[in-house]
């Protein structure tokens, strides 16, 4: 008899797939040891969620704003960092409808400031083609 697999919809938040099976066999394979990841995969761990405001959060009650503001997201398209934590977790799961969230290693995590001039153009100037050139 194969056993089919329960996939949870937020991988994001580090949930397990669940066997559906008997007690006994929930509790066996519970006390397997998970194998450890290859050694020569030098892969940077996924260690913050990177948090995006996908929907407005106008007519919600205000515990829906409330969340939504101590994630530190106060209007829409706007991205957090916060690092893995049951608390965070939580929280994301509160307003799961509302925002979009990737799981990113530490290296990826960008301040406010880091964001900020990220999307602004570099300053002056620079000559592409003149017309002068072009006449001779």
């Amino acid at each position: 008899m194969a056993l089919t697999t329960l996939r949870l919809r937020a991988p994001a938040l580090r949930l397990s797939a669940l066997p559906r099976a008997s007690t006994t066999q929930l509790r066996a394979a519970s006390t397997q040891q998970p194998t450890p990841p290859p050694a020569e995969s030098p892969v940077e761990p996924l260690t913050h969620y990177r948090i995006t405001l996908k929907r407005s959060a106008i007519s919600l009650p205000e515990r829906i704003k409330g969340t939504l503001e101590s994630l530190g997201i106060h209007r829409r398209l706007q991205t957090v960092y916060h690092e893995h934590s049951q608390i965070n977790a939580g929280k994301i799961l509160r307003v799961k409808e509302l925002v979009e969230v990737h799981n990113v290693p530490a290296s990826a995590v960008r301040t406010k400031t880091e964001q900020r001039h990220e999307r602004k153009a570099p300053r002056g100037y620079a000559v592409v083609g003149s017309r002068l050139d072009q006449s001779l």
